[in-house]
């Protein structure tokens, strides 16, 4: 016999205050009202993990979401999915979104405010929990923001970030380039495996191969993400054939198409570029459904850790969201997103929202409301409206805000004692924070930006003089804006005006000291400008900054060469050649250098190796020929100097020693 009715109402009646109570709690980071666990199914045998991330996909790009312009492969994905529609990017940049997604933390803990920023060595990646338990793991990436060279290769046997020029000079490759190694990886991987894609097609600009372009105004993005939408499909049936399988797609940010007088994504922070697709995926584990409740990125680390009944790191921001996948209530935890890129970029106002069970609080000069389920396009400021949501809001935005933020982006200890071994005394440039009052509102330097715009299209397009044009107009009203300092300079420097470019690549570097691209365009105009010397200094702080890019290693060795510093130069040379050691480009000016310094035989063996890796473009079949002369080694000399062709620059001095030692002499 049950208890009486009277105790069944009351019990009833406080389950409902406890559901509301805790319902409403909000826990920014883990406390004490942590998410239960659904109980664990037996495990058997572990499962494959695919992750799949494309590059500025808006959720309404997809069928199942808009209920137009399909995407049938996703489309199927999503219908045996647990999916989230609107889930949340902390950030609309894509290397500290995709750090943020592989770590669980927010990329203002990873000290990540822009590409091109280096992941420091302390926080665990989930290939490097996965690789622990023994997965064999892979990446195959398509933009140059994710290269090796910033650090997400932590933890993956196999690091494919192998690139080629595209529009505008952007290193990516289409989504089908970066397929194919990730299926031939994949058909030789032992199990389990753990598989991260990434497709950078969607990505500005918007160029569909032939067949893939949609109507409409939006038809050629629309077409970009219809061909990665084939080639999921293919991928995700290799995947499926391999048995046990979890498979996460995900959006490391979205695109605003004009929206909000954005054309593209880093800018603003509205839904159009925070609002992801997410779908959790395994067939006879995960339920298929679909929730509004706004995910996380950083959610998705601690779900698959905790799917695979492994423990997330313990200071996460992103907490596992596995009971909703087991049929439990809708998640409640704030959204925090950031973008310092108008800071960054052009000395205006960073931007940080929180949002938290459908309304947004977009922290700036002139701060904004919005109602999202109401004014889903946010389009209506209600910041004077709803006072008590804003003191609500505001009190979640500073709580996100006052959990310690890394400094900087990492500094490599080997890097940092090789540049010092080098000469460097710098003690670093600190990351330089915006003061609290006094920037321009974002908001109001939308017709700048547009200048901005236009400047960068013509530059990239190899019209100077209009870029520089545009630049010109921008400083004439923003005169220390980072942007058109830096891209004016680089245009002067394309066009051959070192001197006139150097004045206004110094500012930017002052204004913004931690900035490798405005570093190596300043190093680079002062070599240019004839003063290798003074260019050393920010090559060598370009190469603290990004420690891992083998190409500022480089041109840091030609500048110390020129200058007369034969034996650092090589050794400079030397840190690029280790970092791309298949790079016959870089052995010849290493192999040049160190016979500057007196190390023939050194530079014997890289010109060897060179040539084993060019064949017949091998170049300088007669340098390395004369070098052995030198060497005393006249057979194997012989047959590099016979090789030697006539547009060489050591040709004429090759063949003269050839004759001699036909003769006998040397």
């Amino acid at each position: 016999m049950g208890p009486p009715a009277d105790t069944q109402r009351r019990r009833r009646a406080m389950a409902v205050v406890a559901a509301i109570v805790l319902g409403s709690a909000v826990v920014f980071h883990r406390g004490p009202f942590k998410q239960a666990k659904a109980p664990m199914r037996s495990p058997g045998p572990p499962a494959n993990v695919l992750l799949i991330t494309v590059d500025t996909l808006r959720p309404d790009a997809l069928g199942w979401v808009a209920g137009k312009n399909a995407t049938p492969e996703i489309d199927r994905l999503a219908g045996e999915a647990f999916a989230f529609p609107g889930a949340v990017s902390p950030v609309p940049l894509t290397f500290p979104s995709h750090a943020a997604l592989l770590t669980g933390l927010l990329p203002r803990r990873l000290g990540l405010r822009d590409n091109g920023q280096v992941l420091g060595p302390g926080p665990r990646t989930l290939a490097e929990a996965l690789k622990a338990r023994g997965y064999a793991t892979a990446a195959f990436v398509s933009g140059y923001p994710l290269d090796s060279a910033f650090g997400l290769d932590r933890g993956f046997d196999v690091y494919d970030d192998t690139l080629t020029p595209g529009s505008g000079g952007d290193l990516e490759r289409p989504a089908g380039a970066t397929a194919a190694p990730a299926l031939q990886w994949l058909s030789g991987a032992r199990a389990p495996v753990f598989l991260w894609v990434h497709f950078y097609d969607p990505h500005y600009p918007y160029e569909p191969p032939e067949g893939f372009r949609r109507p409409g105004p939006r038809g050629a993005y629309d077409g970009e993400v219809a061909y990665v939408d084939s080639v999921v499909g293919r991928l995700t049936a290799a995947f499926d054939a391999r048995g046990t399988a979890l498979t996460v797609l995900a959006a490391d940010h979205g695109e605003s198409l004009g929206e909000h007088g954005e054309g593209t994504h880093g800018f603003f922070i509205y839904d159009s570029t925070v609002a992801v697709p997410l779908l959790f995926r395994w067939p006879g584990r995960i339920r298929a459904a679909s929730s509004p409740a706004a995910a996380r990125l950083v959610d998705v680390t601690p779900t698959i850790l905790d799917l695979l009944g492994m423990e997330a790191a313990a200071d996460a921001d992103g907490v596992s969201v596995r009971g909703m996948l087991d049929g439990g209530p809708a998640a409640a935890e704030p959204a925090y997103i950031e973008t310092f890129q108008p800071w960054n970029s052009y000395g205006w106002s960073p931007l940080a929202a929180i949002r938290h069970r459908g309304l947004k609080l977009i922290g700036a000069p002139r701060p904004e409301l919005y109602d999202l389920a109401a004014d889903p396009g946010e389009t209506t400021n209600a910041i004077d409206a709803r006072a008590s949501d804003v003191v609500a809001l505001q009190r979640l935005l500073d709580a996100a805000q006052a959990r310690p933020a890394a400094a900087q982006a990492a500094v490599d200890p080997e890097a940092r004692a090789r540049l010092e071994a080098l000469g460097y005394v710098s003690g670093g440039a600190p990351m330089t924070d915006p003061p609290a009052r006094g920037l321009r509102d974002p908001k109001d330097g939308n017709r700048l930006r547009t200048l901005l715009t236009e400047g960068d299209l013509l530059l990239r397009r190899g019209d100077m003089s209009a870029a520089v044009a545009r630049f010109d107009a921008v400083l004439r009203e923003d005169p220390e804006n980072r942007f058109a300092l830096h891209r004016s300079g680089l245009a002067l420097l394309r066009s051959g005006a070192a001197g006139r470019a150097v004045p206004r690549l110094q500012k930017a570097v002052e204004l913004d000291p931690t900035g490798p691209d405005a570093r190596a365009a300043l190093a680079e105009a002062l070599t240019a400008a004839g003063k290798p010397a003074a260019a050393v200094e920010h090559w060598m702080e370009a190469a603290r900054l990004q420690p891992r890019r083998a190409d500022l290693w480089a041109n840091l060795g030609s500048a110390l060469g020129a200058a007369g510093r034969g034996k650092d130069a090589a050794e400079a040379l030397g840190k690029a050649v280790a970092l791309r050691p298949d790079d016959p480009r870089l052995r010849i000016r290493l192999a040049f250098a160190e016979y500057g310094a007196g190390r023939l035989d050194d530079a014997a063996r890289d010109l060897k190796a060179a040539a084993d890796g060019q064949g017949a473009a091998f170049p300088h079949s007669g340098a390395l020929g004369l070098i052995l002369v030198q060497l005393g080694r006249g057979e194997e000399a012989r047959t590099w100097l016979a090789r030697s062709a006539p547009g060489e620059p050591e040709h004429g001095e090759a063949r003269r020693a050839l004759a001699g030692l036909g003769s006998g002499r040397r």
